[in-house]
């Protein structure tokens, strides 16, 4: 199945871009033509830059790595919210908090905090306090929600980012480039597409052309998962084989100097043997060494 077509594209506008007055002249490759004073993006080159960017992003999440949607605009912060949630990534959608990954360890502070007040809430320290310090510490709780809520269980750096809008999230493309995290990208026409790993050009204002790319990019970590889920159900099978093979395997058990074929040893016979044997140990410490799951198979 097509990961987009050329229809999908038309129809959420990603082939509109900015006024031609407001363009990056890097942007030249990927522009068509222009029409009445707007940029027209080649949509070839941008069914291209998605299947790359979903490749990569594949590949990233099934080897254990996670992603990080980015999208503060007004425009954006819906879609990301829900596509991340819906492929169980992290995301940032209303600021961007300098430093959220070249100072890492001190934004884990805050994230701590955030669990800690939101556990305050819930086991009844809040009772013991005055209205004012509830009050205070509820406003602070949503504020951290608020900037930190989409990556509160993130414990290590992401593997790739997913931004919206490279000339609005500046700031995070400088941090993932200064400490290496590959980045995919949604650039129009008045963007920079230079240091981004993977630009994808298309129409980064309209809602519809965004929540196309967000998911794409969902459904790329979703497939992701499916893959790896596979591949543990068949380790699992292979694993059941083995425990199979190894049950059908000739199996004997000795009872009173006599060689038993559990294969022909049935549960009557056993349920038999167990009556007219004692198991009183003063009488008899024989005991019969029975594969208690071949048994009962």
């Amino acid at each position: 199945m097509a990961v987009v077509t050329m229809k999908n594209l038309l129809e959420s506008g990603v082939h509109f871009g900015h006024q031609v007055k407001r363009w990056d002249p890097k942007m030249q490759k990927y522009i068509f033509a222009e029409r009445n004073g707007i940029h027209i993006i080649d949509l070839q080159k941008t069914i291209q830059a998605i299947k790359d960017a979903y490749d990569i992003v594949r590949k990233t999440v099934a080897a254990g790595k996670t992603v990080l949607f980015i999208g503060t605009k007004k425009q954006a912060q819906q879609a990301v919210q829900k596509e991340a949630e819906r492929c169980g990534m992290f995301y940032v959608n209303n600021r961007w908090l300098g430093g959220m990954l070249t100072n890492f360890a001190t934004i884990k502070k805050s994230l701590l905090r955030l669990k800690k007040l939101e556990k305050m809430e819930i086991d009844g320290t809040f009772e013991n306090l005055t209205k004012k310090e509830i009050s205070s510490l509820a406003k602070e709780r949503i504020k951290l929600q608020k900037n930190l809520g989409g990556i509160k269980e993130m414990k290590e750096l992401p593997g790739i980012l997913f931004i919206v809008d490279t000339r609005k999230e500046a700031i995070a493309v400088a941090e993932a480039r200064r400490i290496g995290i590959p980045i995919v990208a949604v650039v129009d026409t008045n963007c920079n597409p230079d240091g981004i790993d993977y630009p994808i050009p298309g129409n980064d204002d309209a809602i519809r052309a965004i929540t196309l790319f967000t998911q794409i990019i969902a459904n790329a970590v979703v497939e992701a998962d499916n893959e790896v889920g596979l591949k543990i159900i068949e380790t699992l099978g292979d694993e059941d084989e083995d425990m199979e093979n190894l049950l059908n395997s000739d199996i004997s058990i000795k009872e009173e100097d006599k060689e038993i074929d559990i294969e022909k040893y049935t549960t009557e016979e056993a349920y038999k043997d167990a009556k007219e044997k004692d198991y009183d140990d003063d009488d008899d410490d024989t005991q019969i060494q029975v594969d208690v799951d071949k048994v009962y198979e």
